[in-house]
C-alpha cells in the first residue's frame, strides 16, 4: 500500500511539475517592454472646429424653437479641439498603423515617438468599416518596425502585452491574457474581437497588443464602457488587419468581396423547420438585383453553410469571410435549400 501511495505522489509531482513549466509565468517583461518600446508612437491630432457665439444677453432653454432660429445671427468662432490615441511602425520609412477613429476629421496628425521626438504625420489610407488606418511620418529618418504575428494561432490563455498612450500617459506598457477570441460587441459587420484583460484605457486606441514573441496579434481598438478599464478590452486580430493594411498602402482604400445578400441568425426554430441538424450558418433574408448571388441562383430562404471551403457556424461570420476574399474570385459555396445540400459558384463583386 505504501508502495502504491510513494509511486502515486511521485507521478502526481512529475505531473504537477509538468503542468506549472507549460504554463509558466513570464518572470518579468522588462526585456520585450524594452525592445518594443521604440517601435510604438504617441498620435495626437487637431481640428478646427467654429461655433457660433449668443449675441443676446439671454439664453434659450433646451429645444425651443428660438434656439435654432437665432443661432445663424452669433458670431463665427474657431476653436481647436485635440485628441490623442496610439499606433505602432511597422516600415523603417515610417509607415504608421492606427485607429481610423483616433485621425477622422484631424487637420492635423503629430506622431511623437519613445524617444521623445514629434513628427508631422501624413494619412496613407482609412478604413471606417474596420476602424483602421495607415499613417506615414513626414522625415527621412529610419525608424524600428515590429511585425504582424499570426492571431490565428494565438490562445485563450495566451500572455499579451499592450503598449500606448492612455489618458495621455505615454509610453505605458500593461500585461494580462487572451480572455475570448471571436466576440462580436456591436460596432461593425466585420468584427472579430480579442478579448483581452490587459489594461486598456481611453487613448490607447490604435495601439499594438503584442504576443510573448514581440509580433502584434491584435490592434486595441475599443474597451467595455466609457468609465476606463475593467479588464474587459478588445483588439482587431491582426490576421484581418494585415489585410486591409497591406490594401490601404497600396490603394489608399480597402477593395472587399461582396455578396450582395441580407442574411439573418440561424436559430434552433428555423434550423428544426428547414430539418437542419442543428442552428448553423447564414439566413438569406433578401437578395439585391443583380448582384453577385442573384446572378449565381441565390434565393431568399437559401442558408449559406460554406464558402470558400469555409464553415459558416454563426451567422456574423460570413461578412467577415465574404470581405476577406479577393474581388473576383470564384468560389464554392454551400447552401441549404428544400432539406438538402447544394452547391453554387458566385464570382465576387466589390
Amino acid at each position: 500500500m505504501k508502495k502504491h501511495l510513494k509511486i502515486f505522489l511521485v507521478f502526481s509531482l512529475i505531473s504537477f511539475s509538468s503542468f506549472v513549466n507549460a504554463k509558466e509565468v513570464p518572470p518579468s517583461f522588462a526585456d520585450l517592454a524594452e525592445k518594443l518600446m521604440p517601435s510604438v508612437v504617441n498620435i495626437f491630432t487637431t481640428t478646427k472646429i467654429t461655433s457660433r457665439s449668443n449675441n443676446f444677453p439671454f439664453e434659450f432653454p433646451p429645444g425651443s424653437p428660438f434656439e435654432d432660429m437665432f443661432r445663424d445671427f452669433g458670431t463665427p468662432e474657431e476653436r481647436k479641439a485635440s485628441a490623442l490615441g496610439s499606433g505602432f511602425i511597422i516600415d523603417e520609412k515610417g509607415l504608421v498603423v492606427t485607429n481610423n477613429h483616433v485621425i477622422q476629421g484631424a487637420d492635423d496628425i503629430f506622431v511623437k515617438t519613445d524617444a521623445g521626438v514629434v513628427f508631422d504625420a501624413k494619412v496613407v489610407g482609412t478604413d471606417s468599416a474596420m476602424d483602421l488606418a495607415v499613417l506615414q511620418i513626414e522625415s527621412d529618418q529610419k525608424f524600428k518596425p515590429v511585425k504582424f504575428g499570426n492571431s490565428d494561432k494565438a490562445r485563450i490563455g495566451d500572455w499579451v502585452i499592450a503598449i500606448g498612450n492612455p489618458l495621455n500617459l505615454g509610453g505605458t506598457v500593461t500585461a494580462g491574457i487572451i480572455s475570448a477570441k471571436n466576440r462580436g460587441i456591436g460596432m461593425n459587420r466585420y468584427e472579430d474581437f480579442i478579448q483581452t484583460d490587459a489594461s486598456i484605457n481611453q487613448g490607447n486606441s490604435g495601439g499594438p497588443l503584442f504576443n510573448m514573441n514581440g509580433e502584434v496579434i491584435g490592434i486595441n481598438t475599443a474597451i467595455y464602457g466609457q468609465s476606463g478599464s475593467i479588464g474587459i478590452g478588445f483588439a482587431i486580430p491582426s490576421n484581418s488587419a494585415q489585410r486591409v493594411v497591406e490594401q490601404l498602402i497600396e490603394f489608399g482604400e480597402t477593395k472587399r468581396g461582396w455578396l450582395g445578400v441580407k442574411i439573418l441568425t440561424v436559430n434552433k426554430e428555423i434550423a428544426d423547420a428547414e430539418k437542419l441538424d442543428r442552428p448553423r450558418g447564414a439566413l438569406v433574408d433578401s437578395v439585391a438585383d443583380g448582384s453577385p448571388s442573384d446572378k449565381a441562383g441565390i434565393k431568399s430562404g437559401d442558408i449559406i453553410l460554406e464558402f470558400d471551403g469555409k464553415l459558416i457556424n454563426k451567422m456574423r461570420q460570413l461578412p467577415k469571410i465574404v470581405a476577406e476574399t479577393n474581388v473576383g474570385k470564384k468560389v464554392n459555396v454551400k447552401i441549404w435549400r428544400n432539406k438538402r445540400e447544394i452547391n453554387k459558384e458566385i464570382i465576387l463583386g466589390r
